[in-house]
């Protein structure tokens, strides 16, 4: 299986009805987590298939406005709120929370069983319609996440594919990560570090500054805001841009890849390394 997220290029319109869907998927996602949680306490043991049959039946014709958006949006929902709630009893991951307006705002949908063919620059999606991308995709995906993005949309699926082999220049190479560069080999090689985020410390402080006396939830709020998040999700691109390269590298280059056992986690908790890359 292969990933791919890309940008979609939206007309006023669509980006009201991808909003529209983000916040039914939310909607529904807090719904079914409240319910979830009430229904542990009284003694019952919840699951996704029992949240959408009561949803289906009793609570979503209550409300008309959700006849004109897709069905699919809530069925998803209420899946990964089984998922999450998986993965919390299981150890993997925290108790699910409540979702916010405006943070992680995705939904995602499929064609009831039918491939979902995306071909060029234009795809036609699943009662969304047609959209624009701003780069040509070549797939077939059963379903699609679109979220948002520092004000932005992007599509994302995973589709399979057939791998195939490159000519290995060298068939074991072992990788030490630094800290003042991204990675060196044995052979020699040094990626350098590309320091995204101290190139644009300044910048950054800069826009934080600028809007510390600013009204919340004013239009100057919301504008200054976003163009914090998009400066956040430059850095963060800049730093994924220079980590594709090196994998793909290692990947193209090399048969067996050793890499030293570093605890990460220890790294990020220092303020003063976490922030180097």
């Amino acid at each position: 299986m292969k990933s791919i997220r890309t940008k979609l290029k939206l007309n006023n319109k669509q980006k009201t009805l991808m909003a529209q869907h983000a916040g039914y998927s939310r909607w529904c996602y807090n719904w079914g987590l409240s319910l979830w949680n009430a229904a542990y306490i009284d003694g019952y043991k919840p699951n996704a298939r029992k949240l959408r049959e009561v949803f289906t039946n009793h609570t979503k014709p209550l409300y008309p406005w959700m006849k004109n958006l897709s069905s699919k949006v809530y069925q998803y929902a209420f899946i990964n709120l089984g998922e999450a709630f998986k993965r919390f009893f299981q150890g993997l991951g925290k108790r699910p929370r409540f979702k916010k307006k405006g943070k992680s705002d995705s939904f995602t949908i499929d064609n009831c069983g039918k491939p979902i063919e995306l071909n060029g620059w234009n795809h036609k999606l699943p009662f969304i319609g047609i959209v624009k991308t701003y780069e040509p995709i070549e797939a077939t995906t059963k379903k699609i996440t679109i979220s948002r993005q520092a004000g932005d949309w992007y599509l994302s699926c995973s589709y399979e594919f057939t791998p195939t082999s490159t000519p290995k220049t060298t068939e074991v190479v072992g990788v030490d990560l630094g800290i003042k560069t991204l990675a060196t080999l044995s052979d020699g090689k040094v990626f350098e570090s590309v320091k995204s985020y101290r190139k644009l410390e300044a910048k950054l402080s800069r826009l934080q500054y600028l809007n510390r006396n600013k009204n919340i939830g004013s239009a100057n709020s919301r504008a200054a805001q976003l163009k914090i998040a998009r400066l956040h999700r430059r850095v963060a691109n800049i730093r994924k841009d220079a980590l594709h390269k090196l994998t793909t590298y290692l990947a193209k280059n090399h048969g067996s890849v050793v890499i030293e056992d570093l605890n990460v986690s220890g790294m990020l908790a220092n303020h003063k390394l976490a922030k180097i890359s």
